[in-house]
C-alpha cells in the first residue's frame, strides 16, 4: 500500500512540478516505508482519536471494570451503566435526572412547604423554605413505630411506600431491619438526653408500680420526678420484667439496679408505691441500702410515700362491697349481651328504636373502682333498654330491679366526687407535690 501511494504521488507531481518533485516524493515514500513498519503505530496515527471528557456528567461517574467489561458507576447510588465508547452522555444525564440519592445530596433550590401553625410559633406565616431530609424521615418513622406499636414490616408495605413516594419524590424505601436499628438508635438518643437532664437536679423522687400482661408476665415501671428551673419534670426510667418470685427482695433489687444505672443513688428523696405488703418490705430494704451512703434527707423518715390514688381505691372498694349484689347483676347483664354477636345486634336495635344514645357497654375491672363506676354510669343510661331487651331474649335472667337502679343512681352521684379527685391526684403536675415541698425544705 505504501508503494502505490508513492506512485500516485509521483504521477501528480509530474504534471505539476516536474521531475524534481518526483525525486523528493520517492525519497519521502521510502522514509515512510521504513518508519511505519509497526502496524500499531499506523493504526494509532490513522485511527479515531478518543474524545476528551469535558462534560460535567463525568464528575459524577467513575469508570470501573467488572469481569473484564468496562462499566460506568454512579457515585451517588452506585448503579452500573453501560460503558459508552463513543463518549456520548445521554444515558448518563438521563440517570442523573432520576437518581434518588443525587436529589438528596445535591443542593437544590429550597421548596415552599406548608407548616401547621402552633400556639408557640413565633412566625405566623405558613409558607417556609423546605428541603427533603431522608435522615429526618427515618427518625420520625422510628418514633411512629414505637408510639403506635406498629410492626417493623410496616416500612415495607407497598401502599405506604407509594404514599411516601407521592408526597416526597426523594423518599427512599426503608427495610424492616433498618427500621429496627433506627428504633434502637432513637432509644439510645433519648436515653442520653434523659441522662443529661438528670445531671441538673440535686434531688429526685421515683414512683413505681407492677403491671401484669395478658401473657401472665409482670412488668415494673419506674418513673422519675424532679424540679429543674422551676419546672416539674416526669421521665420514665425503666420498664422491665420482674422474674418470679414477686416478693419485696426482688422488687428492691430491681429498684436499686435502676438507680445505679442512672446514677441516682445519692439524689433519691422518696419512693411512692401502693400499699401491697411486699412493697413495705421492698422500701424498708431499699432504705437500709441507701442509708449507708448517708444521703437520705431527714434520715429517711420521709422516704416511703404511699400512693394516694391507691388509698382512695381501697376506700371506695370497701364502700362498694355493701352493694355487691347490685353490681353483680349489672356486671352479668353486660357480660350476657357482649357474649354473642346476635345479642349485641338485638340490643343495638332496641337502643335504636328507643332513640337512646349510641354508646358501647363498659365492662369493669374488679380491682379498679373507677372502671366499676364507669360501668354503672353507662348501664344507668340503658336501664329502660334492658327491660325491653328482656322481652326479646328469654335467656336473659339478670335484669336489675327498679330498686337496684335507684341504688345505682345514688352510688353514681356519690362516686362522681371521688372520680374527680382521682383525676386530680393522678395528674402530672399534682402527682408529686409532696416531693416539691420536700425539695423546698432542703
Amino acid at each position: 500500500m505504501l508503494i502505490d501511494l508513492s506512485e500516485h504521488e509521483y504521477n501528480i507531481n509530474m504534471e505539476n512540478e516536474g521531475n524534481e518533485s518526483l525525486n523528493a516524493n520517492v525519497e519521502n515514500g521510502a522514509n515512510m516505508e521504513t518508519n511505519w513498519d509497526n502496524l500499531n503505530d499506523v493504526r494509532a496515527f490513522y485511527g479515531k482519536r478518543s474524545r476528551r471528557k469535558i462534560s460535567k456528567v463525568w464528575d459524577e461517574f467513575s469508570e470501573v471494570e467488572i469481569n473484564s467489561v468496562k462499566k460506568e458507576r454512579c457515585k451517588h447510588c452506585k448503579a452500573l451503566l453501560k460503558f459508552s465508547g463513543s463518549g456520548t452522555t445521554t444515558q448518563y444525564k438521563r440517570h442523573l435526572s432520576t437518581c434518588p440519592k443525587r436529589k438528596v445530596l445535591i443542593p437544590e433550590q429550597p421548596q415552599l412547604g406548608m407548616h401547621a401553625i402552633t400556639p408557640k410559633s413565633e412566625n405566623p406565616s405558613t409558607l417556609r423554605p423546605w428541603k427533603y431530609d431522608q435522615t429526618r424521615i427515618r427518625e420520625l418513622m422510628s418514633h411512629m413505630i414505637m408510639v403506635h406499636e406498629l410492626p417493623f414490616l410496616f416500612a415495607e408495605y407497598e401502599v405506604f411506600n407509594m404514599l411516601m413516594k407521592e408526597a416526597a419524590p426523594g423518599f427512599q424505601k426503608i427495610s424492616r431491619s433498618t427500621l429496627k436499628s433506627d428504633c434502637e438508635s432513637s432509644y439510645e438518643i433519648e436515653k442520653s438526653r434523659v441522662a443529661s437532664l438528670l445531671k441538673f437536679p440535686k434531688r429526685v423522687s421515683i414512683t413505681t408500680d407492677i403491671w401484669r400482661s395478658g401473657q401472665k408476665l409482670e412488668y415494673m415501671v419506674v418513673t422519675c420526678h424532679f424540679v429543674h428551673d422551676w419546672t416539674l419534670y416526669k421521665r420514665v426510667l425503666n420498664f422491665v420484667t420482674v422474674p418470679p418470685p414477686h416478693n419485696g427482695v426482688a422488687v428492691s433489687d430491681a429498684l436499686y439496679k435502676c438507680l445505679e444505672q442512672w446514677g441516682l443513688e445519692e439524689k433519691l428523696t422518696s419512693v411512692t408505691m401502693d400499699n401491697a405488703s411486699y412493697n413495705n418490705v421492698a422500701v424498708k430494704r431499699l432504705n437500709e441500702n441507701l442509708s449507708y451512703l448517708g444521703k437520705l434527707p431527714f434520715e429517711g423518715k420521709l422516704f416511703h410515700v404511699r400512693c394516694c390514688a391507691h388509698i382512695l381505691n381501697i376506700l371506695v372498694q370497701d364502700g362498694l362491697s355493701e352493694i355487691e349484689g347490685v353490681i353483680h347483676n349489672v356486671r352479668d347483664t353486660v357480660k350476657h349481651i357482649a357474649a354473642a354477636p346476635l345479642r349485641i345486634h338485638m340490643f343495638c336495635e332496641t337502643v335504636k328504636q328507643m332513640r337512646l344514645p349510641r354508646k358501647k357497654l363498659v365492662m369493669d375491672c374488679c380491682t379498679r373502682w373507677n372502671s366499676t363506676f364507669e360501668m354503672l354510669r353507662c348501664a344507668l343510661e340503658f336501664k329502660d333498654a334492658f327491660l325491653r331487651y328482656q322481652e326479646k331474649d328469654t335467656s336473659y335472667k339478670s335484669l336489675p330491679s327498679s330498686d337496684d337502679w335507684k341504688m345505682v343512681q345514688k352510688v353514681c352521684s356519690f362516686l362522681e366526687l371521688f372520680n374527680e379527685v382521682t383525676h386530680i391526684i393522678s395528674g402530672n403536675t399534682i402527682l408529686h407535690c409532696y416531693f416539691y415541698l420536700t425539695y423546698k425544705l432542703l
